[in-house]
């Protein structure tokens, strides 16, 4: 009998902890395309953001001293008309402080690419924006690290699958645009995100081709 009662008990244990497991999977299981495209499919108006100004503006807001940084909490988004865009955030991992993506991300990154090739997104361009939680590093260096993990993003995307790099564009926000501004150091903050950024240029039309001038008829002699 109480062979019978340890062999149910143990049996009980391997079976919450296999429950625990698949849950825990299910938490971190990769997104689906489908996923992917309906957050990004419900663009609207684009947003007046200048890319290369705000580039800049954010490593001189990172490069300031801390006497003037009002800190982490109070400090003021960076590029709040961001917020207007459709957005995906992924939680791709990184090697500690590299670009370096970790091979636990690669099905992530697989589909956001089969996502950008779906017919209804693929008349838009889109930003990858890198974050970075705030740490035992400097702004600046988040801010140069958040830019270098972006760029890698769309490095893959481009290379691997040859998504095409005029509907890229790569910006790191570093600790300026925190997504949980209550907790910095909170994880959600090292996401990346893919914002729906405007509609592709379309191709200027080509010009008629000039038709060749009648030829005058012979003259008879």
């Amino acid at each position: 009998m109480r062979a019978s009662r340890l062999f149910i008990a143990g049996t009980a244990v391997v079976l919450g902890l296999a429950l625990i497991t698949r849950a825990a999977g299910a938490q971190t299981a990769a997104p689906t395309r489908d996923d992917i495209v309906g957050k990004l499919n419900h663009f609207e108006e684009a947003t007046e953001v200048d890319l290369p100004a705000l580039k800049q503006q954010v490593m001189e807001r990172a490069k300031t001293r801390i006497k003037n940084d009002p800190g982490p909490v109070n400090r003021p988004l960076v590029a709040p008309d961001l917020a207007k865009l459709p957005a995906f955030n992924a939680q791709i991992q990184f090697d500690a402080d590299t670009p370096i993506i970790q091979p636990a991300s690669y099905q992530t990154v697989g589909r956001i690419a089969d996502a950008l090739v779906h017919s209804s997104l693929l008349p838009y361009t889109f930003l990858i924006v890198g974050h970075v939680e705030s740490n035992s590093k400097t702004r600046e260096a988040n801010a140069i690290l958040s830019q270098r993990r972006a760029d890698a993003i769309r490095d893959v995307l481009v290379n691997t699958f040859k998504i095409s790099t005029k509907r890229l564009h790569p910006i790191g926000l570093g600790e300026e645009q925190f997504l949980d501004r209550a907790k910095p150091t909170a994880a959600v903050n090292g996401q990346l995100q893919i914002l729906t950024y405007a509609k592709v240029p379309e191709d200027a039309p080509a010009r008629p081709a000039t038709a060749p001038a009648a030829k005058k008829p012979a003259k008879k002699r």
